[in-house]
């Protein structure tokens, strides 16, 4: 049998890495890393979107559920918006939408609906978007609200504008107790006069549910909020007639 000759006397062979090499790998993997890290983080943030707006079709189908077996009528439970813990809590000093000088008193937090859609929709996560849950806009005092009276129940985490008042009788911008026609019809007249509410002409113009977002011109609002949503970039949203988009909002920060 033949045998491999033995190497010289007085010299190792040694399968170790020498430190500069060591320091060349560790360096390369740095680069990738850095590479690689906002690419998955830029991946989370399109899945946990994904989840938001399956969240909002799941809601909007729920809304088009009750309205069906209601007469097309939409829910008056003013009655949660104070009884649910916390109560009906406004934005102090709020001016918006109803314009610079005219104060405001909107809550807009969603944990009503929730509770009075549970037949419809016994499963509470959608009502919290995941990217939400880890976000201190998603978890602000008036973003969160419990949905039931339940020490550990779950909680929500979106906003239903046209449900966001407890005046009595309602407003034109609120949909307590109308029918989809009435609401839609006292909206575009609304939205008439008061330009923040945009461009009205139907149900595929009037947002029901959305993310929150905390605007610079509301001086109540903690500097750490202002301009600031739960996604980079833009909001999730479903609208009346049922479809879902993120919209991307200039205002907002990309990070």
């Amino acid at each position: 049998m033949n045998r491999l000759p033995a190497p010289p006397r007085g010299r190792r062979i040694s399968a170790a890495f020498t430190l500069i090499e060591l320091l060349v790998v560790i360096a390369i993997i740095a680069i990738i890393a850095a590479l690689l890290l906002p690419a998955l983080a830029r991946a989370k943030q399109k899945g946990q979107q994904a989840v938001c707006l399956s969240n909002l079709k799941e809601i909007g189908l729920v809304f088009e559920m009750y309205l069906n077996d209601q007469g097309d009528y939409f829910p008056d439970r003013r009655d949660l918006k104070s009884s649910l813990p916390g109560g009906y809590h406004p934005w102090p000093n709020a001016i918006w939408p109803s314009g610079p000088s005219t104060p405001n008193p909107s809550d807009p937090r969603a944990g009503w609906a929730a509770t009075n859609f549970s037949n419809y929709c016994p499963n509470f996560n959608v009502w919290s978007c995941p990217a939400a849950v880890t976000s201190p806009v998603g978890n602000a005092i008036q973003s969160v609200q419990a949905t039931s009276m339940d020490i550990n129940g779950p909680l929500c985490r979106y906003w239903a504008w046209r449900f966001d008042r407890n005046d009595n009788p309602v407003g034109q911008e609120d949909f307590w107790g109308k029918s989809q026609t009435q609401a839609v019809s006292d909206l575009i007249t609304a939205s008439r006069t008061d330009a923040t509410l945009g461009p009205i002409n139907g149900p595929t113009d009037v947002e029901l549910v959305v993310d929150p977002y905390y605007p610079n011109t509301i001086p109540s609002v903690d500097p750490s909020l202002k301009g600031r949503t739960i996604h980079a970039g833009g909001r999730c949203r479903v609208f009346l007639d049922g479809h879902t988009q993120f919209i991307r909002d200039p205002r907002t920060p990309l990070q």
